[in-house]
């Protein structure tokens, strides 16, 4: 072999060599790290401890939900497997079924996550039984406390997206991408790997959480639940703030557990049924828009009317409240609306016309949306006549007094009051403010502030007159207020035309305001066949009035 021959071949080896070793160079420096994870990847077992999600707040910034820790238990079958003594120590703490959780050790790989107290995970810690990890979390709501339930809606139980209400509405700025999950790594033949083995892996991104911020107050929420709850109320109650139209509380009961809607699915009692957005017949707090048209028209009755009890419509006897009293006796237009009425309040609705009346409903927003549905909330639009058909005297009557085709829902109820109360401006009604990014910072406006005159200034201080005789010496004396500034409102009992156990079904309802002579907050409640507006529904008003005047919050 020649002398160059024998240079070339040692120069191909060295070349050789050289591109060998730098291509396992590349490989172990430049890409082992991503090779690694590609390879472990395949040998990854995963389970979800918390699905992280953007928070709900108050107007002032108060969480509604991820209130309080949620503490879960790891349980690592690979590590516990044949264990036997081990198993039976976790099941004893934790409460489990140990021939169920020894028949799930024995058959997976990645964690069992069971959520738990935080004395039984420090007892499960301090009996150094391996394979049990103790993992910290938020919880997204908080069983039997949380409040709002109806406004804020529920998970969906299998891949945690919004169901109803506001989770559902805002998703896409709730839905974080990411997930806090605990993986196993194992090798080919299911062996844990040493050194690597199971491991929390946090990819929830909180750094880019954003928030929805509602318009309800959580002071006044709360006040509101807890109220409907000590006096075992069925029904609603929404508060609403008279100068801005935004809904600081809006609550229903019974109301369910956000952690197990399953439960109620097909219960009687109706807990996922939003009661403060559903249409009812409106009774007499329907003589508040009578009177507004009385005012509107110039159409008021100025002689004294003689109450007996009862009124005849052609072949139609309608009762008044008075009936086994006698009757009322003479009644002036105040007195009337301050008692009730209902023979005054029919010949007056006779006298101004289907149309007069139907009219100034709708002006009132009654058959239509408030708009809420647009920012998350279901909700029914009520119900009143047609303007355009002709109505018999009988029929107009019922509709005089709230009877009938005449409905709407509290949370049109509690705007009427406000419309009143502010001097006759309707507000866009508003439950949510905006969403805002971890810092703060606006992404979206939903709020809208707009208003429109629908009664002049003179008719609604006349209302708001009205409406002040109510609760000083009429049926709504229960919601009087005098220690506190004082209330205006109109009390209703609605006949709806069923019965239950052969006993007819009528709604309470106390529609008001407070303080009279700085009206801050429309409050309106409604009790489901609570008979009486006067008795059921009027002193749950004053409790949830006093309960703001006391905390200092009707001074904001």
């Amino acid at each position: 072999m020649n002398k160059n021959r024998s240079h070339g071949l040692l120069l191909a080896f060295i070349a050789l060599f050289i591109a060998l070793t730098g291509r396992i160079a590349y490989f172990q420096i430049f890409m082992g790290q991503k090779l690694a994870k590609s390879a472990s990847v395949q040998r990854i077992s995963r389970s979800v401890a918390e699905m992280p999600r953007g928070n709900i707040l108050d107007r002032n910034g108060i969480p509604f939900t991820n209130r309080s820790k949620k503490i879960s238990v790891a349980i690592k079958p690979l590590i516990l497997r044949s264990r036997l003594g081990d198993i039976e120590k976790i099941s004893n703490i934790l409460e489990l079924n140990e021939q169920e959780i020894k028949r799930e050790i024995d058959i997976m790989r990645q964690p069992i996550i069971i959520e738990t107290t935080s004395e039984k995970s420090q007892e499960l810690l301090k009996t150094g039984v391996e394979g049990v990890s103790v993992i910290h979390s938020l919880k997204r709501y908080d069983s039997g406390k949380s409040l709002a339930k109806h406004v804020l809606g529920y998970l969906n139980g299998v891949d945690l997206y919004g169901e109803t209400g506001i989770e559902k509405h805002y998703e896409q700025y709730l839905k974080l991408k990411g997930q806090n999950s605990m993986s196993v790594y194992t090798d080919a033949k299911s062996n844990v790997i040493p050194g690597i083995g199971y491991r929390v892996a946090r990819t929830d991104k909180s750094h880019e959480k954003n928030s929805v911020i509602l318009t309800i107050d959580y002071h006044i929420q709360r006040i509101v639940e807890d109220v409907l709850e000590r006096n075992n109320v069925t029904g609603a109650v929404v508060v609403e703030d008279v100068c801005s139209g935004d809904i600081l509380a809006m609550s229903s009961k019974p109301d369910f557990d956000q952690n197990n809607v399953a439960k109620y699915l097909d219960s009687q009692n109706k807990e996922l049924f939003n009661r403060a957005v559903a249409s009812y017949n409106m009774g007499s707090i329907f003589k508040i828009i009578v009177a507004s048209s009385c005012y509107e028209t110039g159409k008021i009755p100025t002689e004294a009317y003689d109450c007996t009890g009862y009124i005849e419509i052609g072949d139609k006897t309608f009762r008044c409240s008075s009936y086994d009293k006698g009757g009322h006796g003479l009644l002036s237009f105040s007195e009337a609306f301050a008692l009730s009425c209902n023979p005054f309040f029919i010949r007056t609705g006779i006298n101004l016309g289907s149309r007069n009346i139907i009219s100034m409903a709708q002006k009132f927003g009654l058959g239509s949306a408030t708009g809420i549905v647009k920012q998350g909330v279901d909700e029914a639009f009520g119900c009143i006549p047609d303007i355009a058909r002709v109505y018999t005297d009988g029929e107009i009557a019922n509709i005089s007094i709230g009877q009938g085709n005449v409905m709407a829902t509290p949370l049109q109820a509690a705007d009427i009051v406000a419309t009143v109360a502010n001097g006759g401006i309707k507000n866009t009604i508003n439950i949510v403010d905006c969403v805002v990014d971890k810092d703060g910072k606006i992404i979206k406006e939903v709020r809208k502030k707009e208003g429109a005159r629908v009664i002049s200034k003179s008719t609604a201080n006349k209302l708001k007159q009205l409406m002040e005789d109510v609760t000083s010496y009429g049926t709504g004396v229960s919601a009087s207020l005098e220690q506190f500034g004082g209330a205006g409102g109109k009390t209703g009992s609605a006949e709806t035309g069923q019965f239950i156990n052969g006993e007819k079904i009528v709604h309470a309802w106390f529609a008001g305001y407070f303080p009279k002579n700085d009206p801050k907050y429309s409050i309106v409640v409604f009790v489901e066949n609570g008979k009486s507006g006067s008795t059921a529904a009027a002193p749950i008003f004053a409790q949830i009035a006093q309960e703001i005047a006391k905390r200092g919050l009707n001074m904001k």
